[in-house]
């Protein structure tokens, strides 16, 4: 069980007895660490059932799934191996009733909840509705209701947010609904105050194993401890040095209170590193030793030293993302043999920036060159509206209590249905103190409606009612398909589309997403997929009605696809967890590696805050070096702009901090040439366009 594994790592595998923390550097085998320490609790005795790992992404819980399967087998099958969310939404739907939820709630997810802001908030902008949305989600994470975020708010505009807050809550509760921050807060509170529901999930769970621990928020600490209550039988896996996630409540204060609040803690540290050169890992360390260590580590490898890592500097944007295509170039077509012998592919190679508005420069480079890529952290597939407006069929089919679900679906496709009813239907609900589904059912309607609005209404209620009955009579993926192309031809969706659309293509690609969409579905219902709430049997066969339930918790369909062969293109936040062969980061100067610093210094920041948002800036550096594994290079600007201006730019005091040894080939003269012969060559091929729409 445990072959291959080194001392540290055997180590951590084998404590089994109380709470454990494993700091496991980047690159450190902590996936491997994790499910092998899954077969040894099972080795021992330990009930597979009785075992939760718990992470952070559907994508990390899913290849933890497959690797436990490989190690253990089907036992694999029983351990529950979910999201902290998908572990709320399980709580909630078992236990719930506590709190006054049905198990058929729903899940609102974050355009829902933009929207609900602003009718709560009596704004028409969805900019301030979403600022709204963010400090209620920090108060939520840091455990307070809105009559708590009122007691300590600092000043009227947090006085008002609190405020609005309270009508949240109140649409939340009559909607039967959650947001994705009350399936942490809402299971604590389950914990925290009702005994029974507490001590049957601690019977349940004899040993938890908590992933990516240095993302943890407050509330997330507070669930896992009351989940393990005091025989503290839990292992906790993270790094210190990749807590990147500050600013959306991850706290490293969770790494701080372990020692002192299970005094018997195990730390043991991982710090062989599997993946990258000895020259890379030498510049990651120098670069997060400027930071203060909770635990301090030093990364290493036995993989060699590796091609030094270039630091290259560039005139502008522009004149970066050319380098960039010329590297890649340079690099695929063999001639650089310090990177290393294997076949150079294009999804061998990754980009790296702080910033989303800095791949925008570089999609146009890649598609002068002719260079396949795709934008890691993209629009969601479930952000498109066509996709938004079936979930809202599916989730008004599970709860009739949603609100936000009846609008999006009694009017897409529109019915004739039209805005005037909708207003007095919801006038009348909010009278009655009812759902706009249950009040167009009232005897009471017509006395506010005409009988033509109120027939359209009981045709749309009985349709609905009749499609939820049916949804919930399929079984398997099969069943699954025929319901919903029949659905989509009832309410002639595709019709709708290319009305919708100036462009046929565009239509088109919509349908295409469509039909997607249904299939993912139905591979849901036939158990190809694994349900995001916990449920590891694959060949586990559920309804339309049950699969709706999960579904927005899912935020993108990538877990099923295959690998691309394109470059990639990545802020550094979306690349944690990942690794290529070649990655290049870029735009490492002062103001954006570290992000604005330079800015806020006479901002309402105190030095305190200033040092901590440093120190965070200074780890995803540390994030976006490890990712490499072969070669790294670095680049900086020495003009950016900046609004409409160009500035002066300075290199990133990152980059000295690296404390690359003057014995380093920051550039190769050979390379140098070609990346200046590709330059040459795209900006004579620019100017070739240039000229050509001149004499147009």
């Amino acid at each position: 069980m445990s072959a291959g594994l080194n001392f540290a790592q055997q180590e951590a595998v084998n404590f089994l007895q109380g709470p454990c923390l494993v700091l496991a550097g980047a690159g450190s085998g902590k996936t491997r660490v994790i499910t092998h320490k899954i077969g040894r609790l099972i080795q021992v005795g330990c009930d597979p059932k009785r075992i939760a790992a718990i992470t952070f992404t559907n994508k990390a819980a899913a290849e933890m799934r497959e690797r436990a399967k490989q190690l253990i087998g089907k036992a694999a099958n029983e351990v529950l191996i979910c999201t902290f969310h998908a572990l709320g939404v399980r709580m909630l739907r078992q236990d719930g009733a506590a709190v006054g939820l049905k198990p058929q709630f729903t899940i609102m997810d974050s355009a829902d909840v933009t929207s609900i802001l602003k009718d709560a908030g009596g704004t028409t902008d969805s900019a301030t509705a979403r600022q709204w949305q963010w400090t209620i989600s920090l108060w939520k994470n840091m455990g307070l209701n809105s009559e708590q975020a009122l007691a300590i708010a600092k000043d009227d505009n947090e006085r008002t947010i609190a405020k609005i807050m309270a009508r949240y809550e109140e649409r939340l509760t009559a909607y039967q609904s959650v947001d994705f921050d009350d399936l942490i807060g809402l299971p604590l509170k389950l914990l925290q105050n009702h005994d029974d529901v507490r001590e049957k999930w601690q019977a349940q769970l004899a040993h938890v194993l908590v992933d990516e621990y240095q993302d943890t928020n407050a509330t997330q600490y507070e669930v896992l401890k009351c989940l393990v209550g005091n025989n503290a039988r839990f292992t906790a896996v993270g790094d210190d040095d990749q807590s990147i996630y500050g600013w959306r409540g991850a706290t490293l204060d969770n790494l701080r209170r372990l020692p002192q609040d299970f005094p018997a803690l195990k730390v043991i540290k991982l710090e062989q590193n599997y993946r990258s050169t000895s020259a890379i890992l030498r510049a990651a360390n120098q670069v997060i030793a400027a930071n203060p260590k909770l635990f301090p580590k030093t990364l290493f490898s036995e993989l060699g030293e590796g091609e030094p890592v270039r630091v290259v500097d560039a005139d502008n944007e522009e004149h970066e993302a050319e380098r960039v295509v010329a590297r890649i170039q340079s690099l695929r077509n063999g001639v650089d043999v310090s990177a290393g012998p294997q076949q150079k592919e294009l999804k061998d190679f990754a980009v790296l920036y702080r910033a989303n508005h800095q791949a925008r420069v570089l999609e146009k480079a890649f598609r002068k060159a002719q260079i396949p890529y795709k934008v890691s952290g993209g629009q969601s597939f479930f952000d498109r509206a066509e996709i938004r407006d079936l979930c809202a069929w599916l989730r008004l089919w599970v709860n009739n209590d949603d609100d936000p679900a009846f609008l999006r679906a009694v009017t897409t496709p529109k019915r004739g249905i039209g805005h005037q009813t909708l207003q007095s239907l919801g006038l009348f609900a909010t009278q009655y103190k009812v759902s706009l589904f249950e009040a167009l059912f009232s005897s009471s309607l017509p006395s506010v409606l005409n009988a033509r609005a109120v027939g359209s209404l009981h045709e749309f209620g009985r349709f609905v009612n009749d499609l939820a009955y049916r949804a919930k009579q399929t079984k398997g993926a099969e069943d699954a398909r025929a319901f919903l192309n029949t659905w989509l031809k009832d309410i002639d969706y595709e019709k709708h589309l290319y009305d919708a659309e100036d462009s046929p293509q565009m239509a088109a690609s919509r349908w295409t997403h469509v039909m997607e969409f249904c299939d993912w579905m139905a591979q849901r219902c036939g158990g190809e997929i694994e349900d995001t709430a916990g449920a590891t049997m694959a060949s586990e066969q559920k309804n339309l009605l049950e699969v709706a339930q999960t579904i927005a918790l899912l935020s993108t369909l990538s877990e099923r696809e295959k690998d691309q062969n394109v470059v990639t293109l990545s802020t550094l936040h979306a690349a944690k967890g990942l690794e290529w062969p070649h990655v290049m980061l870029i735009g490492v100067t002062e103001g954006m590696l570290p992000f604005r610093m330079d800015d806020e210094a006479g901002s309402e920041h105190t030095n305190e805050s200033l040092v901590t948002r440093l120190e965070e800036e200074r780890r995803l550096m540390y994030v976006g070096i490890t990712r490499a594994r072969n070669t790294l290079s670095v680049s900086w600007t020495k003009r950016r702009k900046k609004g409409r201006d160009m500035v002066v730019s300075q290199p990133s005091r990152f980059i000295a901090e690296m404390a690359l040894d003057k014995t380093t080939v920051q550039e190769d003269p050979r390379e140098k040439l070609r990346a200046l012969r590709a330059e040459f060559a795209l900006r004579a091929s620019a100017a070739a366009e240039a000229a050509a729409l001149a004499n147009k």
